[in-house]
């Protein structure tokens, strides 16, 4: 071969090789554009699936993560409050402890979740309670205007880790890179609706707290969203304050909702996982533009269960079938379904008539063979702060009435059955709110069995054991003169767990 040759074969592999390298580069460059998923969760307060198996379930969401992380491995994983309680699983005592939302920690941080708001429930668990939940979990939470009340000030709740206070943060920082090399840096700011007061939380105001999180963080990242638990009214009065906020990811109702306040997106799945929020994201260094594509993904029996996760559920469960088999020997059979809704949120159960007291209390008169004039139940019995619908099991009406309790049949005057009705009313927004069957109101007269209340005859009334305690209403306890006499169920009648009774009663329908 003639150098000629061999000079022209070198410099035509040179130039390949040439256009190799530049198409590589071109290929890594960074095009300022990236794209990221969030997967939002919010108000969940069960593990496992929920209306017979047909909805909800940790391990099942868990399959959608590691999709989702497969897809693109900038996700992220949040929960916008409410899960440490009301649970069943929370009221059962483990090794003589209540759980109070150990088992949904330990789910949680299996699931690897990024980050946490605090929810108005999460102040329900006493503070010594909330620190270990605190301690236990290895994911962070975020909150601008919830701080613990010491004796001497107020400070940002902490975990405690191997001795040293690890404070909480009231914002959020999150870096992505793609493959192409494009970074940028996220930031999220929260708040909590102050909706439970409790001595050892202090809530700052929720809309001068978001705004001045958003102005401390703006200058440090490229883009801001939201992560709150307050009302879907409160989110959009956020969105009008910081209106460069592309999507507010929230939570406290328990219904799905997707709203629009100008160019703000807040955006709520359905309580207990039966739904969950993705939102595939893509940001633009150049235009510093965002565009949001979210996608309503209902969790159902047609999702495979992440086997890690499912262990764990299964552990739980197992724990809790063995508890609540020392009342119901079927926890997991199906014994009603309603296409209507039985509304057992907090909200309406403090505050009105709903469908799901009137059946509890409709079961109160049940379990005494219909012979009693009237039932009461508070409001504050019922805990699980979500609606029931399809298939109702066993488990479900645990979960409704978690401290069961029995039903005392009382003879009482019907002077102090007045002054205990008109007190329930005037308690309405409380947990003292009474629920009631065969009585009514109607304008301020109150009619027991279609008949006015006579002061001065004495009715026979199935109450709820708790009422004739004296907690929620003073003058209503067994000491009260007006309390003629009480009969306390025996082991072996209905009346002699109230969730025993509702069950039995919903058998019927």
């Amino acid at each position: 071969m003639s150098f000629s040759n061999i000079f022209y074969k070198n410099k035509k592999n040179k130039f390949f090789y040439l256009i190799i390298v530049l198409v590589f580069l071109s290929c890594n460059k960074d095009d300022n554009k990236i794209e990221f998923t969030f997967l939002q969760l919010n108000d969940v307060y069960e593990i496992a699936p929920i209306q017979g198996g047909e909805f909800g379930g940790m391990a099942r969401v868990e399959t959608i993560h590691k999709e989702l992380l497969k897809e693109n491995e900038n996700t992220m994983l949040f929960m916008a409050g409410d899960f440490l309680n009301p649970s069943l699983l929370g009221t059962i005592k483990v090794d003589g402890e209540r759980v109070r939302g150990r088992q949904m920690v330990e789910v949680m941080n299996a699931m690897n979740f990024d980050l946490v708001a605090f929810g108005n429930h999460e102040f329900d668990v006493s503070q010594k309670d909330l620190q270990k939940r605190l301690n236990e979990s290895t994911f962070p939470w975020m909150s601008a205007n919830v701080k613990l009340k010491t004796k001497e000030a107020s400070i940002p709740f902490y975990k405690e880790i191997n001795g040293e206070k690890e404070a909480l943060n009231e914002t959020f920082i999150k870096e992505f890179t793609d493959e192409d090399g494009t970074k940028i840096k996220v930031g999220f700011i929260g708040v909590c609706i102050p909706s439970n007061p409790k001595e050892f939380v202090e809530y700052g105001n929720m809309f001068i707290k978001a705004r001045a999180s958003y102005a401390n963080l703006k200058d440090k990242v490229d883009v801001v969203f939201g992560l709150t638990h307050v009302k879907l009214a409160n989110d959009k009065r956020i969105a009008k304050l910081i209106p460069n906020l592309p999507l507010i990811m929230g939570g406290h109702e328990h219904t799905n909702s997707n709203n629009f306040i100008g160019n703000v997106q807040i955006s709520k799945a359905d309580a207990n996982a039966k739904t969950v929020y993705i939102h595939r994201i893509t940001y633009n260094k150049k235009t510093k533009k965002t565009v949001v594509t979210s996608e309503l993904k209902e969790i159902n029996s047609t999702i495979i269960e992440d086997e890690k996760i499912e262990k764990i559920v299964t552990k739980w469960q197992g724990i809790l079938n063995t508890k609540i088999k020392d009342v119901i020997s079927n926890p997991s059979e199906i014994i009603f379904k309603t296409e209507i809704p039985l509304d057992g949120r907090d909200t309406p159960i403090r505050s009105t008539q709903t469908n799901l007291g009137e059946i509890i209390t409709s079961a109160m008169s049940f379990a005494y063979d219909d012979k009693v004039d009237a039932a009461l139940v508070n409001g504050g019995s019922i805990r699980i702060d979500d609606e029931l619908v399809g298939n109702i099991t066993a488990v479900d009406i645990f979960r409704v009435l978690p401290y069961g309790g029995a039903i005392l049949k009382v003879k009482i005057k019907g002077r102090l059955l007045k002054r205990v009705l008109d007190y329930g009313q005037l308690a309405e927004g409380t947990g003292a709110y009474l629920h009631r069957h065969d009585i009514t109101l109607e304008g301020k007269n109150w009619f027991i069995s279609k008949k006015p209340l006579d002061v001065n005859r004495i009715y026979t009334i199935a109450f709820s054991d708790y009422l004739l305690k004296g907690f929620d209403i003073p003058f209503l306890s067994d000491k009260s003169k007006e309390v003629l006499s009480i009969y306390t169920p025996k082991e072996d009648d209905l009346a002699i767990d109230i969730r025993k009774a509702v069950v039995s009663y919903l058998k019927t329908k």
